[in-house]
């Protein structure tokens, strides 16, 4: 039995027609969308509400949380909004609840001014500083973490976390899994790219994303149940399961943003896929930078990534040969033949309608919307 999960940020453009990241947004404008968003009170024992007590609801600020001198957050400059689904059996049944989460933010968020964007890379900025510096016991607690020394790099960033689990698998299997799937993320993440856009420009590739993320951050991270089971790797590749439904669970991160949420069903059975394949012998337990970045220039373009891209497509297809997920990779046959990507869509949509701001607008136009 297998359970899925999806977690998806949103990006924004304000009502004046910027983007709407750290640089003009307050927690508050954001903050205001959430409060008139439901709560679902049988959620608890799937979703983690995390120590700041932001994350209360299915939707919740994602940011970069400040302290002062202790545990407690006194704020969070927010990047954007992230949808977390609860966990289900079937990846028809995740892919609906967060399509039905995403309709009711889109609906809420117009409200206040803001229109949900498609886009893995914040289009204007460069970096992220915070303002004010770092205090001393924010920098202890960053040098303390791998992961919280990369944690300005996803203030930037916007993607999905892809979540599969199956209660069966020991955490050695888990573990392995994970190592997989790290080793074959370069050849399948081009299916999602959507960042062509760097420092208020067209970039010379599709995924700045990539470049930039993978390699410095993990590919995927799975949660376990007893210490001693996890390995030490920087990027991080294992962490403690916060609360037993995370136990056993796979994350996998590098896939950029959809604005088509049956392509996330269609990755998910990809998952699912390699999971179940036994005759893929790759395995890593950190991703590797330099064909992270192969792959996030040129995408399928590059004869290596295409190549094995089909052949783990072909993996995937023979492992579910049985399976009702099958069909489910149709999609990503259709796109791995032409080699195209929604970024190539929003490259042509940028030439066309002249600015960045534009193109991000003719996003999730066919979910929801009549056009």
């Amino acid at each position: 039995m297998f359970y899925f999960g999806v977690e998806h940020e949103v990006a924004f453009i304000n009502n004046q027609g910027k983007f709407a990241d750290f640089s003009c947004t307050q927690f508050d404008d954001f903050n205001q969308i959430i409060q008139k968003l439901p709560i679902y009170m049988d959620d608890y024992s799937q979703l983690r509400i995390g120590d700041a007590g932001i994350k209360q609801k299915r939707w919740y600020i994602e940011g970069f949380e400040r302290f002062a001198d202790s545990e407690k957050v006194i704020d969070c400059v927010p990047k954007g909004i992230e949808i977390r689904t609860t966990i289900h059996s079937t990846i028809q049944g995740v892919i609906a609840e967060l399509s039905n989460s995403f309709e009711l933010l889109r609906h809420v968020a117009a409200e206040w001014g803001f229109s949900p964007v498609l886009i893995s890379f914040n289009p204007g900025q460069k970096i992220y500083e915070p303002t004010p510096p770092l205090n001393q016991y924010e920098l202890q607690r960053i040098e303390a973490s791998p992961e919280e020394q990369t944690a300005k790099i996803p203030m930037l960033t916007y993607g999905p976390d892809l979540n599969i689990s199956m209660p069966s698998l020991t955490s050695e299997q888990v573990i392995n899994l994970g190592k997989k799937l790290t080793f074959y993320s370069p050849y399948i993440i081009p299916f999602s790219f959507s960042s062509p856009f760097y420092q208020s420009k067209l970039w010379s590739g599709l995924s700045i994303r990539t470049y930039i993320r993978t390699g410095s951050r993990q590919a995927a991270t799975v949660f376990l149940e007893k210490p001693e089971d996890l390995i030490e790797s920087n990027p991080i590749l294992t962490k403690m399961a916060r609360i037993p439904s995370e136990v056993g669970r796979i994350e996998f991160k590098a896939f950029d943003s959809c604005d088509d949420f049956s392509l996330y069903g269609a990755l998910l059975a990809l998952i699912k896929g390699i999971i179940l394949d036994n005759s893929l012998p790759g395995c890593a337990t950190v991703p590797d930078r330099d064909l992270h970045q192969i792959s996030g220039r040129y995408g399928f373009e590059n004869k290596e990534i295409f190549l094995m891209a089909n052949q783990v497509l072909e993996a995937a297809e023979t492992a579910l040969k049985d399976d009702l997920d099958l069909h489910l990779l149709e999609q990503l046959k259709d796109l791995l033949a032409p080699g195209k990507t929604k970024a190539d869509r929003l490259i042509n949509d940028f030439k066309e309608f002249g600015t960045i701001e534009e193109a991000l607008r003719q996003t999730y136009k066919l979910m929801g919307s009549g056009e």
